[in-house]
């Protein structure tokens, strides 16, 4: 539990003589009660800390593996009716088979649109279009390929481990900063770095889950 202490006033103590000791940290000791320090301290960097996992996830499921996975096409857009629109808001994403992924449009004028925004994309499937729907077929992938994006997600994991641990080396300089400022004691610095290592590890961790499924998911036959 992190603490600070506030000074109570002493009898005969003015208002004037008060309120610069509940400022100035180097009174706190002297006299006073103890209360939490507010844990959002930490949340601005656990924050940091779960977008750079988030997007993470959001960079795997983009990562085509042998098989049909609707976020390879969620994450496109078109122009529709002058605006960048979702293809996810525009027609149903299904997949009906193992390797086979379909859109069928609510308004079948974005069809064409849709399909040539599948061939400027990076999923590398030329979609079939029937003039009612899209089907993509996805070939198993070679030997040689699964290796290449089992490399590849090995790296993107270590950079996403490098970004949280350059989080962290930010919180631990914001709370050094805190205590130089005397805002905070030694004691609850330690306390802090402690608290933003337990946070790192898991992130850390979940990172290291990531990138273990994903590459389950990939040498998958």
């Amino acid at each position: 539990m992190i603490c600070r202490v506030i000074p109570l006033p002493r009898q005969g103590d003015s208002l004037v003589q008060i309120l610069p000791l509940w400022y100035n940290h180097s009174n706190f000791e002297e006299r006073g009660v103890h209360i939490m320090i507010n844990k959002d301290e930490y949340k601005s960097f656990s924050d940091r800390m779960d977008k750079t996992v988030q997007l993470l996830e959001e960079e795997f499921s983009g990562i085509r593996a042998g098989r049909a996975n609707p976020a390879l096409l969620e994450k496109l857009t078109i122009e529709y009716y002058g605006t960048q629109t979702p293809v996810s808001q525009v027609g149903n994403i299904s997949v009906p088979e193992a390797r086979i992924l379909v859109f069928q449009p609510w308004d079948a004028s974005v069809l064409k649109l849709v399909e040539k925004e599948i061939q400027k994309s990076d999923i590398g499937i030329n979609p079939n279009n029937d003039g009612k729907c899209l089907k993509l077929v996805f070939p198993p992938l070679t030997e040689e390929r699964r290796l290449a994006l089992t490399k590849q997600i090995k790296k993107y994991g270590e950079e996403a481990k490098t970004a949280i641990r350059n989080v962290r080396r930010d919180a631990v300089e914001y709370f050094k900063g805190q205590k130089k400022k005397s805002l905070i004691t030694e004691d609850e610095q330690k306390e802090a770095d402690k608290e933003i290592q337990n946070v790192t590890d898991k992130h850390v961790a979940q990172i290291d889950k990531l990138v273990s499924v994903k590459e389950k998911e990939l040498m998958e036959i």
